[in-house]
């Protein structure tokens, strides 16, 4: 991976519909050129995906929360498929510390988020936090060395 391509991350990371063409201009390069490294991205897992940012709040999901789970080793077999098949569930990551996972998700009412964490308990104790606000929204990873950048 070289400037250009971290510089074609950077971009896609932004914005993933800038067309090949405005991509181009900016490193310098054909669109065939910039299309070919962009594929070769996707092949190496660089770019694992691309998809659209959806408020949450405007699709009804008022409540967005992280709940931290204590789940032992033995039942990750049956956690994972469980917690995979929930679709109020945006993101599910095995952490260190006190809890074992560090759940995110989003519901529209408090009632139905408490029917979650109820259903969660086989699993192991919980420890909910609801969010207030966001202050930063997601966002790429700095895909630009600190010499690289413009």
């Amino acid at each position: 991976m070289d400037t250009i391509d971290r510089r074609i991350l950077t971009i896609l990371q932004e914005n993933a519909r800038t067309p090949l063409k405005v991509i181009a201009e900016q490193v310098f390069l054909s669109s065939p050129a910039v299309s070919a490294r962009i594929e070769r991205l996707e092949q190496a897992g660089y770019i694992t995906g691309y998809q659209a940012q959806i408020s949450c709040a405007a699709m009804g999901y008022q409540i967005k929360a992280f709940i931290n789970l204590e789940v032992e080793p033995s039942q990750k077999p049956e956690f994972y498929p469980y917690i995979e098949a929930c679709p109020n569930v945006m993101e599910c990551n095995c952490v260190t510390g006190d809890y074992s996972m560090l759940i995110k998700v989003a519901f529209h009412t408090t009632q139905e988020l408490d029917q979650f964490i109820n259903q969660l308990h086989r699993f192991g104790r919980t420890r909910t936090q609801i969010v207030f606000s966001t202050s930063v929204e997601h966002r790429g990873i700095p895909a630009l060395l600190p010499e690289e950048k413009e």
